[in-house]
């Protein structure tokens, strides 16, 4: 590649993405549309994976028709070898524990490839679904929606990376020495711990927020290995960049470890100069420092996604600015990101060190 800074690319899967029906009755006549989701994506993952994008995503709510995007990614990951994989999953309503749980597992089964983005439920329809209690305010779900990233990370790292032993002479799967109660008491949950999945392949799934809205942009900046943004210029994208990297930096975190990827609609078959324009936008928005990558939402996916990747992708290759080939094995390699030692662990070598 040509360009100093690594490019990166992801796009959407469910169509309508963005468009989920407001009202349960809405999501019924819908509902014969989940018909041939399984065989669908994995086409369309397959197309991309085949670009080399770094990861995909599939939108999801409550009152979203069709299957769990978990349950659908989950499918996808055998049938996929390189590709990252990204749900949605909402931390409303929902039990942080056997949340964390299912995103390791998905990064089990994808061998180091999953990663979660995270949302909030902030409506009384959904919120009745349940039953237990009324939608709060939205900066209450995401202040929420940050704690149970908080205890996911702390769950992954329970167990430390050594801590199954599988011994079949003594009949002793793992050691529990090296499995840590996490014991977190959040504002609206706790959890003792520790998990009942090993520690993921990547240590921790990455962490996606979606940060258009200023009330999720704390959380993005705190949790966030990747916050999606929209902008109308790149002058904005930049602003929202910079806000997002400071905010990294004022929770003690390495800005250099937060990716911000532009999320943008596509239409391909109506958009102004095709996959070339859109190529030159990339281009020109990444270069000038506004993001680190986009994140493609096609309007009709099994179009736009094939001309994505066939038009604007390989103009992209042709100028070096995007991969040909995976460099590596996890969706953490794709992105550029490190993988982090387990809490426990470290704190455990620091005990001992002391000790001795």
């Amino acid at each position: 590649m040509t360009s100093s800074r690594t490019l990166h690319l992801a796009a959407e899967l469910a169509p309508g993405a963005g468009d989920a029906p407001s009202t349960l009755a809405a999501a019924r006549t819908a509902a014969p549309a989940v018909a041939g989701t399984a065989a669908r994506t994995v086409g369309l993952a397959r197309l991309a994976e085949a670009a080399a994008l770094d990861f995909l995503t599939h939108d999801d709510s409550f009152t979203r028709p069709g299957l769990d995007a978990l349950a659908v990614l989950a499918r996808v990951a055998p049938e996929t070898r390189s590709i990252g994989l990204v749900p949605t999953v909402t931390t409303t309503h929902t039990e942080p524990f056997h949340v964390q749980a299912a995103v390791a597992t998905l990064d089990w089964v994808s061998r180091g490839r999953a990663g979660w983005r995270i949302a909030v439920s902030p409506t009384g329809a959904e919120a009745r679904l349940f039953g237990r209690r009324s939608a709060p305010p939205t900066a209450e779900l995401w202040q929420e929606a940050g704690e149970v990233a908080e205890v996911s990370r702390k769950l992954w790292d329970s167990w430390e990376d050594d801590a199954e032993i599988r011994d079949v002479v003594t009949g002793r799967f793992v050691d529990r020495r090296k499995l840590h109660h996490v014991n977190f008491q959040g504002a609206t949950f706790s959890v003792t711990g520790p998990s009942i999945v090993p520690r993921p392949p990547q240590g921790n799934p990455v962490t996606v927020v979606d940060a258009t809205r200023p009330a999720a942009r704390d959380t993005a900046a705190h949790h966030a290995d990747v916050a999606l943004i929209r902008a109308s210029s790149a002058e904005e994208a930049a602003a929202l960049r910079a806000e997002l990297r400071q905010g990294a930096r004022a929770h003690g975190r390495d800005p250099g470890q937060l990716r911000v990827l532009l999320s943008a609609t596509v239409d391909l078959d109506a958009y102004e100069g095709g996959p070339g324009a859109l190529a030159e936008l990339i281009a020109g928005w990444h270069g000038g420092g506004a993001v680190d990558g986009f994140h493609l939402v096609p309007a009709v996916p099994e179009r736009d996604l094939e001309r994505f990747t066939a038009g604007t992708v390989s103009r992209l290759r042709d100028r070096g600015l995007f991969r040909k080939a995976y460099e590596g094995a996890t969706l953490r390699d794709h992105l550029g990101l490190a993988r982090p030692v387990s809490q426990y662990a470290a704190e455990a070598r620091v005990t001992t060190g002391a000790r001795a």
